[in-house]
């Protein structure tokens, strides 16, 4: 049963690792916290859901047409809107983006309307043993997706020009301004990463939860919390947080109900806020945290 516990928590935290570092890195470099992130995991869903249902497609082969299609909407969305309220306050751009993704819920249910959906594959059903317990193949291989997405992230961070000016405009904007960095067009890519990244999470989350319009609101309660618990800017922090997240979640279903879940987390996190507010890694600024 504890095997069994852990394995499923696991899993799924790997998933809500990979949603939780577009989030994380946009909140440390820019100092935005996107309310429209969940509703970019729900388009990502929703992408996965049309792709596989009309054409057949596998939903892992779906990752790079939504990690694509999300790129788009959160460049244009940071350059257009959200660049122009970088300079005034944290309030403001929180209304802007909690506005966006009322828009973004609303126009999917418009065309979508409020049912649940589901992805299937041919090895949804299956599992592989492993002593007593079970490891189911859909979620084995979204996690490990997820993984090898964060790792070729953090790769993309370290070795490349566009990687360092994110990390250098993160650092100082007005240095970065001097050594020839845009810091308009490195935020607007940024917000196009996270919105990707964002988008892979909700293919492979489409795999193991159904699919509505209003499935990024849970997510965003998560990634909020991984964020804080792994450190904000940090991509191992949300990536080792993700899995602390999943096992206090799955632990908490297991021994108190599904319906206590989301209250043991959330109390874990206020606990976390005061006794280490900066995170399981979290440092000053997104770089530190690499």
């Amino acid at each position: 049963m504890i095997l069994q516990t852990i394995i499923n928590g696991l899993l799924i935290g790997g998933i809500y690792g990979l949603a939780t570092i577009g989030f994380s890195m946009v909140w440390g470099v820019m100092g935005i916290i996107n309310l429209a992130h969940g509703a970019y995991i729900m388009l990502g869903a929703y992408v996965a859901y049309v792709v596989s249902a009309r054409f057949g497609i596998e939903p892992f082969l779906v990752v790079p047409l939504a990690m694509a299609a999300l790129f788009v909407l959160g460049y244009v969305i940071q350059a257009w809107m959200l660049n122009r309220v970088l300079k005034t306050s944290l309030l403001l751009s929180l209304a802007l983006t909690f506005g966006i993704n009322l828009i973004l819920v609303d126009l999917t249910v418009m065309e979508f309307t409020s049912d649940f959906r589901a992805v299937t594959t041919q090895y949804a059903s299956t599992a592989l043993e492993w002593g007593e317990a079970f490891v189911p193949v859909a979620r084995l291989g979204a996690c490990l997706f997820a993984l090898a997405l964060a790792w070729i992230f953090h790769e993309f961070l370290a070795r490349t020009r566009s990687g360092q000016a994110i990390l250098a405009a993160a650092l100082d904007r007005e240095v970065s301004r001097l050594m020839g960095i845009n810091p308009s067009r490195v935020y607007a890519m940024t917000a196009g990463l996270g919105a990707a990244l964002a988008g892979a999470a909700g293919v492979l989350s489409s795999m193991i939860f159904p699919v509505s319009p209003h499935m990024g609101n849970n997510f965003l309660g998560a990634v909020f919390v991984i964020t804080v618990l792994g450190g904000i800017g940090s991509l191992g922090g949300a990536i080792l947080a993700g899995f602390v997240y999943g096992l206090i979640q799955a632990f908490a279903s297991a021994w108190l109900g599904v319906n206590y879940q989301e209250v043991v987390a959330f109390t874990v996190f206020l606990l976390i806020l005061i006794f280490r507010p900066q995170g399981l890694l979290g440092k000053k600024y997104f770089g530190e945290g690499q």
